[in-house]
């Protein structure tokens, strides 16, 4: 029996490495790593070589000795350091620990894989954390977002969310995160429609696109947007006309939704 995909795993969460890390470590795909951690595929020889290499391991360790249950593996200084996804977890969990909200990161890389493992632990301790101090307690999360739907706020911005838990308080207008299943993850005003909030309008505020509707049964998470963290020098620059057009145009697509919800 081998035990390389899970001593793999092991030894990458005694350094408190992500996948992403572990991989530019070994020079490889990200998905390799999570290939073998899952045992969908054996490493092959070398990236066993560059890993025994790594972590001071010999073939023979890494291949056949559950390294999780070796003594004084991952020790330091006398005291066994506990595992990597527990010390996080128990963090998260012990509101006490920190008064600072510890904030996962989405970048647009793990979007894709987002829909699908937005509920996963393990998918979610795989995201880098940050903290900001001016964070009232609450669940936060940060979102990547590409592309020009939300100018002024340049491509590659992040959004800072606190999540919604009833769509009760979604602020008409105001703008969120929203993950759902047709779209994904998308940084959009909303518009609510009716009081029932069967459907709700999403707005750009690049005039240049259209709202249009998603179905609240299609949701699957919404967070508020509460902070919005940028380059510096990126926040393009608008001239009056500009301007001007837009508020017109916004103006004029208000008008027209407050029509059609009438």
């Amino acid at each position: 029996m081998s035990y390389a995909g899970k001593n793999l795993k092991f030894i990458r969460k005694q350094r408190e490495w992500t996948q992403e890390e572990m991989a530019q470590q070994l020079q490889i795909k990200r998905s390799l790593v999570g290939a073998y951690e899952e045992e969908r595929a054996e490493p092959r020889l070398e990236v066993q070589e560059a890993i025994c290499a790594l972590f001071n391991l010999s073939l023979e360790e890494f291949l056949f000795q559950d390294l999780s249950q070796r003594a004084g593996f991952g020790q330091e200084g006398g005291s066994s350091s506990n595992a990597y996804l527990d010390r996080r977890r128990a963090m998260k969990m012990d509101k006490s620990a920190s008064i600072v909200p510890i904030v996962p990161f989405v970048p647009v890389k793990a979007a894709a894989g987002y829909l699908a493992g937005y509920a996963d632990p393990e998918f979610l301790d795989e995201l880098n954390t940050f903290t900001l101090p001016m964070l009232a307690p609450g669940d936060y999360r940060a979102f990547e977002i590409i592309g020009d739907s939300m100018l002024p706020t340049p491509s590659g911005s992040v959004i800072v969310g606190e999540k919604v838990a009833n769509l009760k308080e979604v602020k008409n207008s105001n703008t969120y995160i929203v993950v759902s299943n047709a779209d994904g993850v998308v940084y959009k005003r909303i518009i609510t429609n009716d009081d029932h909030q069967e459907k709700l309008t999403l707005l750009s505020d690049n005039p240049l696109y259209e709202p249009y509707q998603v179905n609240s049964q299609d949701i699957v998470e919404i967070w508020k947007a509460v902070y919005v963290i940028q380059k510096a020098g990126a926040q393009p620059m608008w001239d009056v006309d500009q301007l001007a057009g837009v508020v017109n145009s916004l103006q004029d697509k208000i008008s027209t939704l407050k029509r059609t919800m009438n």
